[in-house]
């Protein structure tokens, strides 16, 4: 079995019915992005360290009946102009490059509660100003089909990360088309909610 073709329900499925543990999950992303990433560039910072901790966390709270969410367990990845405490949030910018937050922004304190284990941040266009995915400090973001063709923009990362098996699932962020088009670009579904 592939867990990183694998959609986000079906992983949390296999998580709850012991076919394979929450550190599988973690660690079938992480060989994949390592061994993968070099062609679209969809990261910009991987948290491995914290993620395996965490998945432990997650795992015992699953066998204790104490955490039942839809998304526990599941590997996902966060566009990298939202906070996450202790891990680099650079909006793919230089001037970033090193801030780290000492706060969780409340769609990640949601997801950790929920039991989301968050894998790294996606590369995406400098402030989200843009529309292809190839103003990054870190370098342009590639068209998992089609290197040589734009994934989008500016959630660039999370649509190609997602269409290349590198995250179940990503976050993203949404002003004028800056999910919905890089998901169309690559392949994925990608939706902007209501407030």
């Amino acid at each position: 079995m592939d867990i990183c073709k694998l959609t986000a329900k079906e992983i949390s499925v296999c998580i709850k019915n012991k076919e394979f543990t929450c550190t599988d999950a973690v660690n079938a992303f992480f060989d994949r992005i390592n061994k993968h990433d070099g062609q679209i560039n969809a990261y910009i910072t991987l948290s491995k360290d914290k993620a395996l901790k965490k998945a432990l966390e997650i795992q015992a709270g699953i066998e204790k009946g104490q955490i039942s969410s839809p998304i526990a367990g599941v590997p996902i990845a966060i566009k990298d102009n939202i906070c996450t405490k202790g891990v680099k949030t650079t909006c793919a910018s230089k001037m970033l490059e090193s801030f780290e937050p000492i706060y969780n922004a409340t769609v990640v304190e949601k997801l950790e509660k929920a039991g989301a284990i968050i894998i790294g941040k996606l590369n995406m266009d400098e402030f989200a100003m843009g529309s292809t995915g190839e103003t990054s400090y870190f370098g342009a973001v590639k068209n998992p089909f089609d290197n040589t063709k734009s994934a989008g923009g500016s959630s660039s990362g999370a649509a190609a990360a997602v269409s290349f098996c590198e995250a179940a699932c990503a976050l993203g962020s949404d002003t004028g088309g800056s999910i919905r088009q890089p998901a169309a670009y690559c392949g994925v579904t990608g939706f902007k909610p209501t407030y």
